[in-house]
């Protein structure tokens, strides 16, 4: 490669659970550099969460519904020989983290609850519980990368 590598930056972990993986979700979540306004939508849904589901705690619940979206292959589009196709690739460590975090927050935005919180609570039990339009979209990606299989000799 011609140019050097891109230095790693480190994220904090977040005030209330000091956890890395909340503040990566939350800077996702925030919309024209308003942290203190993602954070508090979250915080809302973790309680919205804990209100709802009395035996684990917001935080599990968030855990789980994150590891459920996150998924493990894709399709990248390959030109060859004029023809495109749809080559299954695993995905990257970093990028499956980021690509759930994304799905979810998507997809919470799209419901119909009232409140972001409230609809982002909705789409984190939904997916820890393997259901939700989240958990849908990975095993879309999923089914899909299995029908291409055949052409993952192409891969790059």
């Amino acid at each position: 490669m011609r140019r050097r590598k891109a230095k790693k930056i480190t994220i904090l972990p977040d005030p209330r659970f000091n956890e890395v993986l909340v503040t990566k979700f939350v800077n996702n979540l925030m919309l024209d550099g308003k942290k203190t306004l993602a954070f508090k939508i979250f915080y809302d849904a973790i309680d919205i969460i804990e209100t709802k589901i009395e035996e684990t705690s917001g935080l599990d619940v968030f855990k789980k519904g994150l590891d459920n979206v996150t998924p493990s292959v894709e399709v990248r589009s390959r030109r060859v020989g004029g023809a495109t196709f749809q080559i299954p690739t695993p995905v990257r460590e970093e990028r499956k983290q980021s690509l759930a975090m994304k799905w979810m927050i998507g997809y919470s935005r799209k419901r119909n609850e009232k409140t972001m919180a409230s609809r982002l609570a909705a789409e984190l039990i939904a997916a820890s519980k393997e259901e939700g339009a989240a958990y849908k979209k990975k095993e879309d990606t999923l089914r899909m990368a299995e029908a291409n299989k055949a052409f993952s000799h192409f891969r790059f």
